[in-house]
Protein backbone atom coordinates (compact mmCIF):
# COMPACT_ATOMS: atom_id res chain seq x y z
CA UNK A 1 0.00 0.00 0.00
CA UNK A 2 1.10 3.56 -0.41
CA UNK A 3 1.84 6.42 1.93
CA UNK A 4 0.85 10.00 1.32
CA UNK A 5 3.69 12.39 2.29
CA UNK A 6 3.30 16.07 2.96
CA UNK A 7 3.81 18.11 -0.17
CA UNK A 8 6.92 20.09 0.70
CA UNK A 9 10.49 20.18 -0.38
CA UNK A 10 12.57 17.86 1.75
CA UNK A 11 14.92 19.47 4.23
CA UNK A 12 18.62 18.70 3.76
CA UNK A 13 18.60 16.33 6.73
CA UNK A 14 15.96 14.22 5.00
CA UNK A 15 17.88 13.70 1.78
CA UNK A 16 21.42 13.07 2.98
CA UNK A 17 24.54 14.79 1.72
CA UNK A 18 24.39 15.91 -1.88
CA UNK A 19 27.81 15.76 -3.56
CA UNK A 20 29.38 18.68 -5.35
CA UNK A 21 27.96 19.14 -8.82
CA UNK A 22 31.45 18.70 -10.23
CA UNK A 23 32.06 15.45 -8.37
CA UNK A 24 31.97 12.19 -10.34
CA UNK A 25 29.03 9.89 -9.87
CA UNK A 26 29.40 7.39 -7.08
CA UNK A 27 29.60 3.71 -8.08
CA UNK A 28 26.29 1.90 -8.12
CA UNK A 29 25.17 0.58 -4.75
CA UNK A 30 24.35 -3.10 -4.28
CA UNK A 31 20.98 -4.04 -5.69
CA UNK A 32 21.01 -1.47 -8.49
CA UNK A 33 20.91 -2.07 -12.22
CA UNK A 34 23.67 0.13 -13.71
CA UNK A 35 22.97 -1.07 -17.26
CA UNK A 36 19.62 0.70 -17.43
CA UNK A 37 19.35 4.44 -18.09
CA UNK A 38 16.26 6.59 -17.89
CA UNK A 39 13.15 5.68 -15.92
CA UNK A 40 11.75 2.16 -16.01
CA UNK A 41 8.49 0.82 -14.60
CA UNK A 42 8.45 -2.96 -14.16
CA UNK A 43 4.98 -4.36 -13.50
CA UNK A 44 3.98 -1.37 -11.38
CA UNK A 45 0.61 -1.19 -9.67
CA UNK A 46 -0.55 1.36 -7.09
CA UNK A 47 -3.59 0.99 -4.84
CA UNK A 48 -4.94 3.11 -2.00
CA UNK A 49 -5.28 1.54 1.48
CA UNK A 50 -8.96 1.02 0.62
CA UNK A 51 -8.03 -0.99 -2.46
CA UNK A 52 -8.84 1.59 -5.14
CA UNK A 53 -6.50 1.15 -8.12
CA UNK A 54 -4.64 4.34 -9.05
CA UNK A 55 -2.21 2.88 -11.59
CA UNK A 56 -1.98 -0.59 -13.10
CA UNK A 57 -0.01 -2.63 -15.62
CA UNK A 58 2.83 -0.12 -15.99
CA UNK A 59 5.68 -1.59 -18.02
CA UNK A 60 7.43 1.26 -19.76
CA UNK A 61 10.90 2.79 -20.17
CA UNK A 62 11.28 6.58 -20.46
CA UNK A 63 14.61 7.87 -21.74
CA UNK A 64 13.80 10.77 -24.08
CA UNK A 65 14.83 14.33 -23.09
CA UNK A 66 11.25 15.66 -23.05
CA UNK A 67 8.28 13.49 -22.09
CA UNK A 68 4.75 14.75 -21.49
CA UNK A 69 1.85 13.23 -19.56
CA UNK A 70 -1.76 14.13 -20.38
CA UNK A 71 -5.12 12.72 -19.41
CA UNK A 72 -8.34 13.50 -17.54
CA UNK A 73 -8.33 14.66 -13.94
CA UNK A 74 -7.81 11.71 -11.64
CA UNK A 75 -6.23 9.61 -14.39
CA UNK A 76 -3.08 8.97 -12.35
CA UNK A 77 -0.60 11.50 -13.77
CA UNK A 78 0.51 12.92 -10.42
CA UNK A 79 0.86 9.45 -8.92
CA UNK A 80 2.94 8.44 -11.94
CA UNK A 81 5.35 11.32 -11.30
CA UNK A 82 5.55 10.67 -7.56
CA UNK A 83 6.54 7.06 -8.15
CA UNK A 84 9.66 8.25 -9.96
CA UNK A 85 10.81 10.31 -6.97
CA UNK A 86 9.73 7.67 -4.41
CA UNK A 87 7.12 10.00 -2.95
CA UNK A 88 4.68 7.18 -3.59
CA UNK A 89 5.66 3.51 -3.32
CA UNK A 90 4.19 0.91 -5.67
CA UNK A 91 1.87 -1.70 -4.24
CA UNK A 92 3.66 -4.12 -6.53
CA UNK A 93 6.43 -3.88 -9.11
CA UNK A 94 9.58 -1.76 -9.18
CA UNK A 95 10.59 1.66 -10.43
CA UNK A 96 14.13 2.26 -11.67
CA UNK A 97 15.72 5.70 -12.16
CA UNK A 98 19.04 5.73 -14.03
CA UNK A 99 19.73 2.23 -12.78
CA UNK A 100 18.74 2.95 -9.19
CA UNK A 101 15.88 1.11 -7.50
CA UNK A 102 13.64 3.96 -6.31
CA UNK A 103 12.25 1.82 -3.51
CA UNK A 104 15.65 0.87 -2.10
CA UNK A 105 17.94 3.72 -3.17
CA UNK A 106 15.58 6.55 -2.29
CA UNK A 107 18.22 9.09 -1.23
CA UNK A 108 20.31 8.53 -4.33
CA UNK A 109 17.23 8.87 -6.54
CA UNK A 110 16.15 12.10 -4.88
CA UNK A 111 19.62 13.56 -5.39
CA UNK A 112 19.17 13.00 -9.11
CA UNK A 113 15.52 13.98 -9.45
CA UNK A 114 13.93 17.36 -8.81
CA UNK A 115 10.17 17.73 -8.34
CA UNK A 116 8.05 20.78 -9.08
CA UNK A 117 4.60 20.45 -7.51
CA UNK A 118 1.42 22.00 -8.85
CA UNK A 119 1.00 24.13 -5.70
CA UNK A 120 4.20 26.15 -5.18
CA UNK A 121 3.26 26.97 -1.59
CA UNK A 122 4.06 23.34 -0.78
CA UNK A 123 7.71 23.97 -1.63
CA UNK A 124 8.36 27.47 -0.28
CA UNK A 125 9.42 27.18 3.36
CA UNK A 126 11.71 30.16 4.04
CA UNK A 127 10.80 33.85 4.59
CA UNK A 128 12.38 35.29 1.43
CA UNK A 129 13.07 33.93 -2.06
CA UNK A 130 16.84 34.20 -1.62
CA UNK A 131 16.70 32.31 1.67
CA UNK A 132 14.42 29.67 0.20
CA UNK A 133 16.73 28.86 -2.70
CA UNK A 134 19.79 29.06 -0.42
CA UNK A 135 18.22 26.64 2.04
CA UNK A 136 18.01 23.97 -0.63
CA UNK A 137 21.68 24.54 -1.47
CA UNK A 138 22.95 24.05 2.09
CA UNK A 139 23.93 20.38 1.62
CA UNK A 140 26.38 21.43 -1.10
CA UNK A 141 28.45 23.30 1.53
CA UNK A 142 29.39 26.06 -0.88
CA UNK A 143 29.92 28.67 1.80
CA UNK A 144 27.63 31.57 2.63
CA UNK A 145 28.80 33.95 -0.11
CA UNK A 146 28.85 31.34 -2.87
CA UNK A 147 25.47 29.99 -1.79
CA UNK A 148 23.87 33.42 -1.95
CA UNK A 149 25.49 34.14 -5.32
CA UNK A 150 24.11 30.91 -6.73
CA UNK A 151 20.68 31.57 -5.23
CA UNK A 152 20.54 35.06 -6.74
CA UNK A 153 21.60 33.70 -10.13
CA UNK A 154 18.78 31.14 -9.98
CA UNK A 155 16.26 33.85 -9.11
CA UNK A 156 17.52 36.15 -11.87
CA UNK A 157 16.99 33.38 -14.38
CA UNK A 158 13.27 33.56 -13.60
CA UNK A 159 12.95 37.32 -13.36
CA UNK A 160 12.89 37.35 -9.55
CA UNK A 161 16.17 39.13 -8.78
CA UNK A 162 14.41 42.26 -7.53
CA UNK A 163 12.22 40.16 -5.23
CA UNK A 164 15.11 38.22 -3.70
CA UNK A 165 14.89 39.74 -0.23
CA UNK A 166 11.19 40.54 -0.11
CA UNK A 167 8.67 38.39 1.79
CA UNK A 168 7.94 35.21 -0.14
CA UNK A 169 4.31 35.23 1.00
CA UNK A 170 3.79 38.52 -0.86
CA UNK A 171 4.68 37.00 -4.24
CA UNK A 172 1.94 36.43 -6.78
CA UNK A 173 0.91 32.89 -7.67
CA UNK A 174 3.01 32.98 -10.81
CA UNK A 175 6.02 34.37 -8.97
CA UNK A 176 5.73 31.62 -6.36
CA UNK A 177 5.73 29.01 -9.12
CA UNK A 178 8.85 30.55 -10.62
CA UNK A 179 10.50 30.62 -7.19
CA UNK A 180 9.75 26.93 -6.66
CA UNK A 181 11.24 26.09 -10.06
CA UNK A 182 14.31 28.23 -9.36
CA UNK A 183 14.89 26.32 -6.11
CA UNK A 184 14.60 22.97 -7.88
CA UNK A 185 16.92 23.89 -10.75
CA UNK A 186 19.50 25.52 -8.48
CA UNK A 187 20.48 21.99 -7.40
CA UNK A 188 21.06 21.01 -11.04
CA UNK A 189 19.23 17.65 -10.96
CA UNK A 190 19.62 15.18 -13.82
CA UNK A 191 15.86 14.80 -14.20
CA UNK A 192 13.07 17.25 -13.37
CA UNK A 193 9.49 16.14 -12.76
CA UNK A 194 6.86 18.84 -13.23
CA UNK A 195 3.23 18.52 -12.17
CA UNK A 196 1.16 21.10 -14.08
CA UNK A 197 3.83 23.82 -13.72
CA UNK A 198 2.02 26.54 -15.68
CA UNK A 199 -1.28 26.39 -13.80
CA UNK A 200 -0.75 29.68 -11.94
CA UNK A 201 1.18 31.53 -14.65
CA UNK A 202 -0.26 34.29 -16.81
CA UNK A 203 0.50 34.50 -20.53
CA UNK A 204 3.82 36.27 -20.01
CA UNK A 205 4.78 33.78 -17.33
CA UNK A 206 3.91 30.84 -19.56
CA UNK A 207 6.04 32.23 -22.36
CA UNK A 208 8.94 32.71 -19.96
CA UNK A 209 8.47 29.17 -18.69
CA UNK A 210 8.45 27.77 -22.24
CA UNK A 211 11.72 29.58 -22.98
CA UNK A 212 13.34 28.25 -19.82
CA UNK A 213 12.06 24.75 -20.49
CA UNK A 214 13.51 24.83 -23.99
CA UNK A 215 16.93 25.74 -22.62
CA UNK A 216 17.15 23.19 -19.83
CA UNK A 217 19.93 20.63 -20.06
CA UNK A 218 18.02 18.31 -17.73
CA UNK A 219 15.61 15.63 -18.85
CA UNK A 220 12.02 16.60 -18.11
CA UNK A 221 8.86 14.57 -17.49
CA UNK A 222 5.92 16.96 -17.34
CA UNK A 223 2.23 16.51 -16.61
CA UNK A 224 0.22 19.40 -17.98
CA UNK A 225 -3.13 20.78 -19.04
CA UNK A 226 -1.34 23.15 -21.46
CA UNK A 227 -1.29 20.89 -24.49
CA UNK A 228 0.49 23.44 -26.68
CA UNK A 229 3.47 23.24 -24.33
CA UNK A 230 4.07 19.68 -25.56
CA UNK A 231 4.32 20.48 -29.27
CA UNK A 232 8.12 20.20 -29.27
CA UNK A 233 8.34 17.24 -26.88
CA UNK A 234 9.88 13.95 -27.91
CA UNK A 235 7.13 11.73 -26.53
CA UNK A 236 3.71 12.04 -24.90
CA UNK A 237 1.84 9.47 -22.83
CA UNK A 238 -1.94 9.59 -22.51
CA UNK A 239 -3.07 8.17 -19.16
CA UNK A 240 -6.67 7.23 -18.46
CA UNK A 241 -8.09 5.36 -15.48
CA UNK A 242 -4.62 4.44 -14.27
CA UNK A 243 -3.34 2.98 -17.53
CA UNK A 244 -1.27 4.22 -20.44
CA UNK A 245 -3.70 4.24 -23.36
CA UNK A 246 -1.42 5.95 -25.90
CA UNK A 247 2.34 6.43 -26.17
CA UNK A 248 3.84 8.35 -29.06
CA UNK A 249 4.69 11.74 -30.61
CA UNK A 250 2.81 14.88 -29.50
CA UNK A 251 0.39 15.30 -32.44
CA UNK A 252 -1.06 11.77 -32.46
CA UNK A 253 -1.08 11.76 -28.66
CA UNK A 254 -3.19 14.89 -28.66
CA UNK A 255 -5.51 13.35 -31.25
CA UNK A 256 -5.85 10.22 -29.12
CA UNK A 257 -6.71 12.33 -26.09
CA UNK A 258 -9.29 14.32 -28.05
CA UNK A 259 -10.87 11.07 -29.24
CA UNK A 260 -10.97 9.84 -25.66
CA UNK A 261 -12.76 12.97 -24.46
CA UNK A 262 -15.20 12.94 -27.38
CA UNK A 263 -16.05 9.30 -26.63
CA UNK A 264 -16.75 10.26 -23.03
CA UNK A 265 -18.97 13.12 -24.15
CA UNK A 266 -21.00 10.73 -26.31
CA UNK A 267 -21.77 8.73 -23.18
CA UNK A 268 -22.13 11.76 -20.90
CA UNK A 269 -23.54 14.80 -22.78
CA UNK A 270 -22.88 16.94 -19.72
CA UNK A 271 -19.13 16.50 -20.05
CA UNK A 272 -17.00 19.50 -21.02
CA UNK A 273 -16.76 20.15 -24.77
CA UNK A 274 -13.65 19.08 -26.66
CA UNK A 275 -12.45 22.66 -27.05
CA UNK A 276 -11.80 22.80 -23.28
CA UNK A 277 -9.38 19.88 -23.28
CA UNK A 278 -6.59 22.03 -21.87
CA UNK A 279 -8.57 22.43 -18.67
CA UNK A 280 -9.07 18.70 -18.27
CA UNK A 281 -5.56 17.24 -18.69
Amino acid sequence: MIGWPRRRRARPADTGDIPSLSAPDAPPAPGTDPTTGGVRFDGVRVETPEGRVLLADLNVTLSEPRIGLIGPNGAGKSTFLRLINALVRPTQGRVWVDGLDAGRETRAVRRRVGFLFQAPEAQIIMPTPAEDVAFGLEPLRLGRAATRERALAALARFGLAERADQPAFALSGGEKQRLALAAVLALDPALVLMDEPTTQLDLAGRRMFARVLGGLAQRVILATHDLDLLNTFDRVLVIDQGRIVFDGPPAPARAAYEALVLAREAVDPGAAPADTLEARA
